[in-house]
């Protein structure tokens, strides 16, 4: 217990004070500041250079009527910008170094092919958000020469680069007439090719009172979804921000996974982040995404043969779910960050399951993104590092989850059980009944999901 104590501590900053299981008591209804279609929405991020050989928006285009089927909702795609030459990494470079921010990438297709990407998504039901990088922008963006004073400026009065990100350059938020330009540069994309919302890189650089005047003039454009590259700063969610990253728990997961720490410890920091962050407050649950792929390893190295069992937590834990290009195509490979690397989508063994858990997200209210879903409560179990059960109920709806997070084939016994308990297992189709007492077998990386009969 001490060694999940200290992992606690270290993953969130903040001590773990308790050792039992707590739910939080009942608060008064809240409105979210998103739009009602993103309640029980999985989004989907689109790394357009790597998802298709082309690379381009005409050929994501063609794959719309696939994503739709996958089941999922909302398409974050990665930035549609032309990438700045000055500088560069590598020979395509980075999405991020942000040459025009009204401009298209001519890699990817013109004005023309966007619009008509955009159109068909929305004829699909599926909803955009772009990729937004306002913390900084390419050494070559225009900005740098018609207004150097938008720019940040050392004690020397040389130009500053964030971090060791040296073919991009820090804007200065001190400025109103740079916070207004980026603003307007927003409503441009709302405007002509009316997206849906943001994903802001790197939110947390940025200060939060312009996000809370970026969220206030573009939302009377249209109503919004914003998603902020963030996860400590709960004021984000007060006016400009509806969903952050779960980084704190991917990487806790990841160390449930590799027998750094119990299965028990993610439910004690899913409260940790609960008491922190607004009722409303959605945070992005994942297993990789275009970073966590490119620089910090594949869902196999972080995850092992544990790799679906630690998915379905991010459908079923409060918070939305993410699936990244190629992840259901159980992409194996760190794709390049500045170079072509097509995703091999030979692999289709992992459709069915993913199309089964977004199937599951959007029909059963008791998992829908917060506010809607219901508390999560603690199963207790008779192996509790290596085992995770809980249920969250909404209603008349109630979700039971139960996953051996280790290798070990194992039974465990249910202690909170009472009386009889049976569903079906979503995933398998499987009938479970569980008796008071009685222990479930379960193999390793072993879960079961299901709504619990009446």
């Amino acid at each position: 217990m001490a060694s999940i104590k200290k992992l606690i501590t270290f993953v969130t900053g903040i001590p773990l004070l308790f050792s039992g299981f707590f739910v939080l008591g009942a608060e008064k209804p809240v409105t979210p500041n998103y739009p009602d279609w993103a309640k029980n929405a999985v989004i989907y991020e689109v790394n357009i250079r790597q998802h298709t050989t082309e690379g381009t928006f005409k050929a994501l285009e063609k794959d719309l009527p696939r994503l739709k089927e996958l089941g999922v909702d909302i398409l974050w795609l990665m930035p549609v910008h032309p990438i700045g030459e000055k500088n560069r990494k590598g020979r395509l470079g980075s999405y991020y170094a942000v040459k025009d921010y009204k401009g298209i990438n001519q890699d990817y297709g013109t004005d023309k092919d966007f619009d008509s990407f955009m159109k068909s998504a929305h004829k699909a039901g599926l909803k955009v958000i772009l990729d937004w990088v306002a913390n900084h922008s390419a050494w070559d963006n225009p900005w740098m020469t018609l207004h150097p004073e938008w720019y940040q400026k050392d004690a020397a009065g040389k130009f500053v680069s964030p971090y060791d990100w040296t073919d991009v350059v820090s804007l200065d938020y001190h400025v109103p007439a740079m916070r207004l330009a980026m603003i307007e540069s927003m409503q441009y994309w709302i405007e002509k090719f009316d997206v849906d919302g943001f994903r802001c890189d790197v939110a947390g650089l940025v200060p939060v009172d312009f996000w809370e005047q970026a969220r206030t003039e573009l939302q009377k454009k249209k109503p919004l979804f914003m998603l902020a590259e963030d996860e400590e700063n709960a004021a984000l969610y007060q006016k400009a921000f509806d969903m952050s990253y779960g980084w704190k728990m991917h990487n806790l997961m990841s160390a449930v996974a590799k027998g750094e720490a119990g299965a028990d410890s993610i439910l004690r920091l899913q409260h940790v982040v609960d008491s922190i962050n607004p009722k409303w407050a959605i945070k992005m649950n994942f297993t990789t995404n275009h970073d966590e792929n490119s620089w910090n390893g594949t869902v196999k190295e972080k995850y092992g043969l544990g790799g679906k069992a630690f998915g379905m937590l991010t459908y079923t834990l409060p918070g939305m779910a993410l699936i990244y290009s190629g992840q259901e195509a159980g992409l194996n490979k760190r794709l390049k960050f500045f170079e072509k690397d097509t995703i091999d989508w030979s692999n289709k063994d992992l459709v069915p399951y993913y199309k089964s858990l977004n199937k599951f997200k959007h029909k059963n209210p008791a998992i829908w993104n917060p506010p809607f879903g219901g508390d999560v409560v603690n199963i207790d179990n008779s192996q509790p590092i290596k085992v995770i059960s809980f249920t969250r109920t909404q209603g008349e709806n109630k979700v039971i989850v139960i996953a051996n997070l280790s290798s070990t084939p194992l039974k465990v016994v249910l202690k909170d059980v009472k009386t009889a308990i049976r569903f079906k297992d979503v995933l398998t189709g499987d009938v479970i009944e569980i008796k008071p007492g009685s222990p479930l077998v379960l193999q390793g990386w072993q879960y079961r999901l299901g709504t619990l009969e009446n």
